[in-house]
């Protein structure tokens, strides 16, 4: 198990219940895979540096988390294609 820290970027057309769900939907993931979050920073609204799909901000949200790194694959995949993720990130602590 390694420690991580997971950003990821929630779309700002997403309604404020929908982006808890997602939230909440990743949390899950993570503790039913043998995982731990720590902590969750949700940053909010910024904008960004350059326009990603169309859109100029986004929400932004960051995990602190203990996971088992073949699982990490397996999510960040999971996260490329659920709809109203913008991009995501995991660096390893």
């Amino acid at each position: 198990m390694n420690k991580y820290e997971l950003m990821f970027i929630i779309a700002s057309k997403v309604s404020d219940e929908k982006r808890e769900e997602l939230i909440a939907k990743f949390k899950s993931y993570v503790e039913s895979h043998k995982g731990t979050v720590e902590g969750v920073e949700k940053v909010g609204m910024k904008k960004f540096a350059y326009p990603i799909d169309f859109a100029s901000e986004g929400y932004y949200v960051i995990f602190n988390m203990t996971m088992d790194p073949a699982e990490v694959d397996a999510m960040n995949k999971l996260m490329t294609i659920t709809d109203g993720i913008v991009r995501q990130m995991f660096v390893k602590k």
